[in-house]
């Protein structure tokens, strides 16, 4: 494992009711994120950042869904994605943009779970214990309501001012008993499309 990496933090959730009703089977969801050391920190103002993104964020993007593959299942068992970065105090919100808003990162997420649709993300900066909020839309039909959710993680140490947390996120499904529609009927009912 690359050295910067100080640890990686997964949350599995198994949702088994909803509004007094059971959810068969149990919905499930998952958040991996990995809290690595900063290339940028210390550096003052960095203009090139590609050079770092290159060599980390294709790691990243392998060791996360790897993990989050392994608490959830198949590729086929993931239905709804996302990606969210949260750097140190330090750090620049374009640090935490950068390991996440790169094809290195995100194509090796989506074709591990043979998504085409957009990673919905976050990128925030924040102290330790800041709350890592990942939205996530289908992952081939972004129209899908259903599939609107959001998954949710606070490391207690991390991000130190000098780090960056990268996390991605998925579940086995939409929203228990979905009654929104889609995108795409709203714009055919206003005559939009």
């Amino acid at each position: 494992m690359d050295v910067r990496i100080r640890k990686v933090v997964a949350q599995v959730e198994h949702l088994h009711a909803e509004a007094g009703r059971p959810v068969t089977p149990p919905l499930r969801s998952a958040v991996v994120a990995a809290v690595v050391s900063s290339p940028w920190a210390g550096r003052g103002f960095v203009q090139d950042l590609k050079p770092d993104i290159t060599e980390l964020a294709p790691t990243l993007g392998d060791l996360l869904t790897d993990r989050l593959l392994e608490l959830l299942g198949t590729k086929e068992d993931v239905e709804a994605y996302g990606k969210a970065g949260l750097c140190g105090l330090d750090g620049e919100l374009e640090h935490a943009s950068a390991l996440i808003h790169t094809l290195r990162f995100g194509n090796r997420f989506r074709d591990k779970v043979d998504g085409s649709s957009y990673l919905s993300f976050t990128n925030k900066r924040g102290s330790a214990g800041s709350a890592i909020i990942v939205p996530l839309i289908h992952k081939n039909d972004s129209s899908l309501r259903s599939h609107y959710l959001t998954a949710e993680l606070a490391i207690p140490d991390a991000p130190r001012n000098d780090e960056i947390v990268v996390a991605i996120a998925a579940s086995t499904g939409g929203r228990p008993f979905p009654r929104l529609g889609n995108r795409q009927e709203d714009m055919v009912e206003l005559g939009l499309a």
